[in-house]
Formats: structure tokens, C-alpha cells, sequence
């Protein structure tokens, strides 16, 4: 039985939050510089401005809101028909070396929105039914550009809020040049010669046959180009693995250092940007409280996930087997980096996975779905979780404000209806669409058809799905045929839904708030940078969450629980 020393795995994950916290620090100067036009090199400069002379555009062309928003939607529109028309034609085109058929007009919908909007969720076994043509060329490539979307989404909402008397947030094809030729791309090319040196494939080999060990029958081993994939899809948290086994499979996360260094990977670029936050609003202490408030949440969410999961099965243990449970956990990884990774993938809306959530304690299960139904806004996803935190200190400060009897301010700006109204859509969209979506699932004929567990069970499964599709994570907690048709075509509405409505509305916030004047503080200005406010934050996401969501958490994970501790 695998054991665990928690005074040692403590010490791990402080040294790791030590590292991650220097170079998200480090990360976040450098992202301020690249929006800020400061890095100047010169191969990157001839090819960045040879893309503004291609798009008709340069840094002094900046827009307001409205035009941000038509250009990402434009952009994004583009890729989805461009990926949507090679996942139909996969059959016809080269770099197929299996002779994979097109996918289904359905299924080729669902991959499509899921892969342009971040989230990644996959109705398909990547190794047994996606070439290497769709791989590289339409998966890899979204996985660049649906991350920079987001991050360019971030940068315009900080220039929102840090700008005052302006009706402009930036250039969308100057920010989506920038985030991919100066952050995405170099950071991703290092990380995948990183997990080459692990042992992460990377070919254009076809699939191989191997004898069967000890007479067994013959096995078909998968290859291709796994490493440059996985570079983008941890660095951008998207999530999406080469393999169906994704993050758990030895030629995706071969070692424990490779575990660890695809933890950091995911979490760098999301907890860098409270620090370039602080950089461009010219005050560092606001970016360090944001950066508090969610590493706190993230130590508390570890905290409970590992408890429950070494505390084991209460089943097991009331049958002198006590334990860690290593069901659906990689050895190799044991205990810490299983637990450590869970969360770093849920709370950043990331979807990679390296251990089955399906075969978690009930207490452990709920950890990734509670961080996911937050709006994953410890780190969360790269820019949206920024900028969901952001919708939350609105409402944070709005609160605030009426309790002391004050006007709302954030950065000397005041925060009126208009920001109030476009914060509760950030927040309360993904939210709706759980809710809606849970609901008709449970009283379909093709909802409950994809289920496969009934009970308390079953109903976490569906949850986490559409909660994994609205905040466009992309984790499944398994045992649900997320296939079927009704799965397939509902995550399509609720992806797209989930990923733009709050975009175009977090881009809203950012226009009318540019637009202010910046007024002085004076002694009934809340202070924003202050540990009681760090607090006062986290109180009202958490109590946000449990006030929309503890029905569901009773009925699912909680009443499994206890199911399970009176040895039912």
C-alpha cells in the first residue's frame, strides 16, 4: 500500500509555491513589457511588423471596446470554421498515416468550439481517431490562439482600468501578435524540449504493432508529434491531450519531474498576471493582493483534496484497509503530485489530467468541481481567470461600498450600474448554464441515457461536466458519455456561450471604466491592497459559490459521502 509523509509533502509544496511565486513575479514584468511595446528584438520586430503591414494595422490604431470585442469575435470565428472544415475532411488530407475517417458533422461541431474556446473537452480518443495533420495543424494551432485570446482579453481589461478619460482598450492584432510571437510561442518551444529530455515523444511515426507479453494478444502502440502539443496545451491551459489517458499517459508525463514541471507550466502564465497587473496600473500592492487572495484559495483547495484523499475510502477503512486509495492514480506520481496537479488543473482552468476524478473520494471529487464552479478564479484559465477575479472585486467592492455607505471606487474609479450589471453577467453566465443544462439532462431521455452510475454519483458526473464545459476547462470526472449526441451538441451552446458572453462583457467593463475620471482617495475609500480586503474578497466568492451551487453539492458529492461513511 502506497504510503505518504504529509510533514514532507508539506515542505514540497512549499518550496514549489516559493519557485512559482518567483517566476510568475519574473513572468509578469515580462508580460507588462511585451504589451507595452518594450521588448525590442530585433528578429521578432521585422516579423511583428511585417504581420501589422499583412493585417493593415500598427500599435498607434487602438480601439474602443466595441471594436475589440467585433475583432476577437471575428478572429475566433475564422479559426472555428478553418478547424471545423479539417476535422470533416481529415479523411482526404495528408499527414493521416492511420487513414483516420472525418469525424461526424456533430462531433466535428463539438471539437471544434470546444478547441476555439479554450475549453478542449473531447468527445474522442485523440491516438485512435485525430491525425496528425488535425493534431498539429488544427488542435496545436488553436491551442496557441484560443490562449492568446484570452490573454489579450486580460491585457485590454488592465489597460481599462488603469487608463482614465479614454474611449480606446488597445489593438486586438497587435495584443494577438505580441502574446504568440514574444510569450506563447518562445515559452512553449523551451517546454517542449524540457519533456523531450523526459521522455515525451515527439514523431511522425505511424502506429506500431507489438507481441503481447506472456502470450497476450498483440498491442497497438500509438506515436507522434505528442511534445509540442503538450507544451501549449499545459502553457496556454487548454488541457486537451495527444492521448485519450491525457496527462496520466507515460509518453505525455513520463516522470515525476515531468509532473511537476507540467504543474509549473500550467500555473506560470495565469499567476503572472495579477504582478503585470500591478506593473501597469503603476501600484504593485494591488497585484500582490490579488495574487494573495488566490493562492490562498489554491493551499485551502490542496489542503482538503489531499486530506481526502489520504484519509482514503471510509468503506475500506471500516474494513481494517486502511490507505491511500490509489484507484485511477498513477503510481509514479504517488499521492502529492496526483493531488498537486488535480488542483493546479481545475483551479486554472486548464483540463489536463493525470488521475481519474471518477474514482476520487466524494469529498476529493468535490474539490475540482467547487474550483471550477468559483469560475476558476485561483489563477484560473490564462486571462479569463484574471479577469473573472476582476468581476469579482467589482462585486466585492460594490458590496463594500453599500455597507459603509460609500460610493463603490476600484483604482479611484468609481464602479456604477454599467460595471455592476457587467461583472454579475462574468460571474453568473457559466453559473445559468450549469444549472439549466443539469436540469434538462436529468429529465431527458438523452441526458439520462449517457449516464452510467446512478445516484449521488451520477449526478456529480453531470455537473462536472457542464461546469467543465461552461468554464472552459475541459476535465471530465468520467462515467458519462459525453458522446452521445445531447452531450455533444448541449456542449456546444454551453462552451461558446460560456466562453464569449462573459469575454464581450468583461470587455465592456473595461471601456466604461476607461472612460472615468480618476477621482482622489480620500478617508472613506475603501483600500483595496490590505489583508482585510484580501479576506473580504474571498468571503464573497466563496459565499457567491456555495449560495449558488450547495444543492447540488448536497445532492452529489456530500450525500455520497456520507453514503459511504455509514458504510452504505
Amino acid at each position: 500500500m502506497p504510503v505518504s509523509d504529509p510533514i514532507s509533502d508539506l515542505v514540497g509544496l512549499a518550496a514549489f509555491i516559493i519557485i512559482i511565486t518567483g517566476a510568475a513575479f519574473l513572468a509578469g514584468r515580462y508580460v507588462a513589457a511585451v504589451f507595452g511595446g518594450n521588448i525590442h528584438l530585433p528578429f521578432l520586430v521585422r516579423m511583428e511588423n511585417s504581420l501589422y503591414r499583412f493585417l493593415g494595422t500598427s500599435p498607434e490604431n487602438e480601439e474602443t471596446w466595441k471594436g475589440y470585442a467585433r475583432d476577437m469575435l471575428l478572429f475566433n470565428a475564422i479559426g472555428f470554421c478553418v478547424l471545423f472544415f479539417i476535422l470533416l475532411a481529415q479523411g482526404f488530407l495528408p499527414a493521416n498515416p492511420q487513414h483516420f475517417p472525418g469525424f461526424s458533422a456533430v462531433h466535428a461541431l463539438n471539437i471544434a468550439i470546444s478547441f476555439v474556446t479554450n475549453t478542449n473537452w473531447q468527445v474522442y480518443s485523440g491516438e485512435a481517431a485525430a491525425s496528425y495533420l488535425t493534431q498539429v495543424a488544427g488542435l496545436t494551432v488553436q491551442n496557441f490562439l484560443s490562449a492568446a485570446t484570452g490573454l489579450c482579453i486580460a491585457i485590454a481589461l488592465m489597460r481599462g482600468l488603469t487608463r482614465e478619460l479614454t474611449g480606446t482598450v488597445g489593438n486586438f492584432w497587435v495584443d494577438m501578435t505580441r502574446a504568440i510571437l514574444y510569450i506563447l510561442f518562445p515559452l512553449a518551444v523551451i517546454a517542449s524540449v524540457v519533456l523531450l529530455s523526459q521522455g515525451v515523444i515527439q514523431n511522425f511515426d505511424p502506429s506500431f504493432t507489438m507481441a503481447g507479453y506472456g502470450g497476450a494478444a498483440p498491442q497497438t502502440i500509438a506515436t507522434g508529434p505528442v511534445s509540442s502539443q503538450e507544451a501549449i496545451k499545459l502553457l496556454g491551459t487548454n488541457g486537451g491531450g495527444f492521448f485519450n489517458a491525457n496527462s496520466a499517459h507515460p509518453f505525455e508525463n513520463p516522470t515525476p519531474f515531468s509532473n511537476i514541471f507540467e504543474v509549473f507550466l500550467i500555473l506560470l502564465i495565469p499567476a503572472a498576471l495579477p504582478f503585470t497587473f500591478g506593473r501597469m496600473s503603476g501600484n504593485m500592492r494591488q497585484g500582490w493582493a490579488i495574487f494573495a487572495a488566490m493562492l490562498i484559495l489554491f493551499v485551502a483547495a490542496f489542503g482538503v483534496l489531499y486530506a481526502a484523499e489520504l484519509g482514503g475510502n471510509p468503506v475500506l477503512t471500516s474494513l481494517d484497509v486502511p490507505g491511500i486509495s490509489m484507484e485511477g492514480k498513477e503510481v509514479r506520481f504517488g499521492l502529492t503530485g496526483t493531488v498537486l496537479f488535480s488542483t493546479s488543473t481545475t483551479a486554472v482552468a486548464c483540463g489536463a489530467v493525470n488521475a481519474m476524478f471518477d474514482s476520487f473520494t466524494p469529498i476529493g471529487g468535490l474539490v475540482p468541481m467547487f474550483l471550477i464552479l468559483l469560475g476558476e478564479v485561483v489563477y484560473g484559465g490564462i486571462g479569463s481567470g484574471f479577469a473573472t477575479m476582476i468581476a469579482f472585486i467589482v462585486i466585492a467592492v460594490f458590496i463594500a461600498g453599500l455597507m459603509i455607505g460609500r460610493t463603490p471606487e476600484y483604482l479611484s474609479k468609481k464602479i456604477g450600474i454599467f460595471e455592476m450589471k457587467m461583472a454579475l453577467i462574468v460571474i453568473l453566465v457559466p453559473g445559468i448554464l450549469v444549472l439549466v443544462f443539469t436540469g434538462i439532462a436529468l429529465v431527458t431521455k438523452g441526458g439520462t441515457a449517457g449516464i452510467f452510475n446512478p445516484g449521488p454519483h451520477g449526478l456529480s458526473e453531470i455537473v462536472y461536466a457542464f461546469a467543465s464545459m461552461a468554464n472552459n476547462n475541459g476535465s471530465a470526472f468520467a462515467g458519462l458519455n459525453a458522446a452521445a449526441t445531447f452531450y455533444s451538441l448541449s456542449g456546444v451552446i454551453i462552451m461558446a456561450i460560456g466562453r464569449f458572453i462573459p469575454a464581450v462583457a468583461i470587455l465592456a467593463l473595461a471601456g466604461s471604466v476607461a472612460e472615468k475620471k480618476a477621482v482622489p482617495s480620500g478617508q472613506g475609500t475603501l483600500p483595496t491592497a490590505t489583508i482585510t480586503f484580501v479576506l473580504w474578497l474571498i468571503a464573497v466568492i466563496l459565499i457567491i459559490g456555495a449560495l449558488t451551487f450547495f444543492p447540488l453539492f448536497a445532492m452529489g458529492p456530500l450525500a455520497e459521502q456520507l453514503a459511504l461513511a455509514g458504510g452504505f
